[in-house]
């Protein structure tokens, strides 16, 4: 489940930002209008247009603020990972590892060895 959401939200997150910046290119600066206005343009202000945000603007500052919390939640999905264990061997139940086998021994009940094939 964590896996699907973190693929989920870093797929909206890429998708929205690709659109901001495409919104953002196709916005014209302020800089833009101020030629005009010395010029005998079309502007009202020296420094562009003073009026309400047009619904570029408006579409934009709504894209960086779903941006914003796409951010945060990929921030909070990547730290709230469940931790893997760090060895094959924490996963195995103490109880399920066999014990080793018994050596066994010889007639003079002493265990199976070659250092009695050693001369003294």
């Amino acid at each position: 489940m964590n896996n699907f959401a973190f693929s989920m939200v870093l797929s909206v997150h890429v998708i929205v930002g690709l659109a901001v910046i495409a919104l953002v290119l196709m916005q014209h600066g302020k800089g833009a209008d101020m030629g005009a206005a010395f010029g005998g343009g079309s502007s009202g202000s020296l420094f562009g247009s003073s009026g309400s945000a047009n619904f570029l603007s408006r579409t934009t500052a709504v894209l960086a603020t779903i941006f914003f919390c796409t951010s945060l939640g990929l921030s909070y999905l990547a730290s709230n990972k469940p931790a893997a264990p760090a060895s094959v061997m924490e996963s195995v139940a103490p109880g399920a590892v066999p014990a080793a086998p018994a050596v066994p021994a010889n007639d003079d009940g002493a265990a199976d060895s070659r250092s009695q094939a050693i001369p003294k």
